[in-house]
């Protein structure tokens, strides 16, 4: 690939995507549905508290499913409006249009997602009796990975938007993935398969990274649960990728 090719198709998908009229409020709706709900959520906790930075930080799985549209957006969007033959005629290396807009999407949910972690740890800070400090070692753990968790979901869905090209199908495909594993985990009674469910899906393996305490007793360590949805965004792009370059746009 091309690193001179990469750079102009950075500019031209950031042209693009910041050019998007809800482009801008995606971006203040992750921001705010995932400080309110970790605000919410730490309000109603009563000390003690066991893990106050892990509640701090439950409005991520909210704020992902607006990462998710925003992916859809950067892909979706342009299939409903057949501008994606523009975008390919523009750069023919198909390989490179699916990383350029990889490397934009990435970037912009990795800021926004770094001022929704802050601003919800900020929170949690003050509402909950005996919250970390924000420089604590575990805390940053949480507040990084969580960050990385966002970034990961949004791939996922671009490479899935890329796969199905339609925005609903996209948006509901991965939407579904991420929930449905935790709604199994509450509807089956059977311990080990629970675990087993925790340890394979992308929200529950990817969410332990918030854990910060009793991490010996979860299925998955952070670090190795933040892998596994590294590995299903992998896959995501992957598949993506494959159909990008094997069909007409």
């Amino acid at each position: 690939m091309n690193a001179r090719a990469l750079r102009r198709a950075c500019r031209a998908e950031w042209t693009k995507l910041r050019t998007e009229s809800g482009f801008r409020w995606l971006l203040v709706a992750l921001v705010a549905v995932t400080v309110a709900v970790g605000a919410a959520t730490s309000s109603t906790v009563r000390p003690p508290v066991g893990d106050p930075a892990r509640l701090a930080l439950g409005g991520v799985a909210a704020g992902q499913a607006v990462a998710v549209v925003l992916a859809v957006l950067v892909t979706g969007g342009e299939y409903g409006t057949r501008m994606i033959q523009l975008t390919l005629a523009a750069v023919p290396a198909r390989t490179t249009v699916l990383a350029a807009k990889a490397v934009v999407l990435g970037a912009v949910v990795a800021v926004a997602g770094a001022v929704a972690v802050a601003g919800s740890l900020l929170a949690g800070r003050l509402l909950l009796p005996g919250s970390p400090a924000l420089t604590d070692g575990p805390a940053l753990r949480a507040a990084f990975g969580s960050v990385l968790y966002l970034v990961l979901v949004a791939l996922l869905a671009l490479g899935l938007a890329f796969a199905v090209r339609d925005s609903a199908v996209a948006s509901g495909a991965v939407l579904t993935l991420l929930y449905l594993f935790p709604l199994l985990s509450h509807v089956v009674t059977d311990p080990w398969l629970q675990r087993q469910l925790a340890r394979v899906g992308p929200m529950p393996a990817g969410l332990t990274i918030q854990v910060t305490a009793d991490t010996a007793r979860l299925p998955l360590g952070p670090w190795t649960g933040l892998g596994v949805l590294a590995l299903w965004a992998a896959a995501g792009v992957l598949l993506g990728g494959v159909v990008l370059r094997r069909r007409d746009a």
